[in-house]
């Protein structure tokens, strides 16, 4: 099972990374780092955490584009028969992708690599407190709150929940305040990645996990954690967190 399932894996990563080819070398040598190193993308896809019948998707802080590209691999390897594990649950085929990121640079990267994979997907650069956010079944927000600060974060989030439609899904990764050191390291790491791609370094704000699910809580959702910083020394944990109606 676990070979079969890591076989998977390694042909999914290989066809998400691919489209980065045309974007440069930069590009894709950071798509196929990215996605095969940190585990919130392997982890949404062998846990099901898309989930059914959720194929418009709003992707906050999407970079270059990163989770678009997987869930077209995703899609065409589930058109192909024998090639999705059996184990892992089935993904709706997105009908539209809506990528909001507000360095100029990741959202060329993102429209050269990823602007042909499905007509109705579109990068924008924007800034998550002001950008609109289309109706939408699945909002994605990875490691990208905390540039923002407290009370920003949370009007970004009531945004969200108002964007969502019913039964609407969020995945938020955010690094847990709480445990000093691991954030402290994420945080470091972050600033570090920043400069590499040739962006300006920002100030942080952090909260601990106790508390951003007391936020979720307060605008409606159900909220379950999961550790997602598996291989690394961080602190992140990803939330899943649900409109109830």
């Amino acid at each position: 099972m676990r070979k079969t399932h890591a076989k998977a894996w390694r042909r999914l990563h290989e066809s998400a990374s691919a489209p980065y080819r045309h974007a440069g070398r930069f590009a894709w040598h950071f798509a196929r780092g990215k996605l095969g190193r940190d585990p919130v993308f392997r982890g949404i896809v062998e846990r099901g955490l898309i989930g059914p019948g959720r194929a418009r998707v709003v992707d906050i802080g999407c970079g270059q584009g990163l989770f678009a590209s997987l869930l077209a691999a995703m899609s065409a390897m589930q058109s192909r028969p024998g090639e999705w594990p059996a184990a892992w649950h089935g993904t709706p085929e997105v009908a539209s992708y809506t990528g909001i990121e507000l360095m100029p640079r990741d959202v060329a990267r993102a429209q050269t690599a990823i602007g042909h994979l499905q007509p109705a997907s579109r990068v924008l650069r924007g800034d998550m407190r002001t950008a609109d956010l289309p109706p939408c079944d699945l909002v994605v927000i990875f490691d990208v709150l905390h540039y923002v600060d407290l009370e920003a974060q949370a009007a970004v989030l009531r945004r969200v929940r108002d964007a969502l439609l019913p039964r609407g899904r969020l995945l938020l990764r955010i690094g847990d305040a709480a445990d000093a050191r691991g954030f402290a390291i994420s945080q470091w790491v972050d600033r570090t990645v920043t400069r590499i791609r040739g962006h300006r370094v920002s100030p942080t704000w952090g909260r601990p996990l106790a508390d951003w699910k007391v936020l979720l809580r307060q605008l409606g959702f159900s909220v379950q954690a999961m550790p997602m910083s598996q291989g690394t020394p961080f602190a992140n944990v990803l939330l899943i967190a649900d409109l109830d109606t």
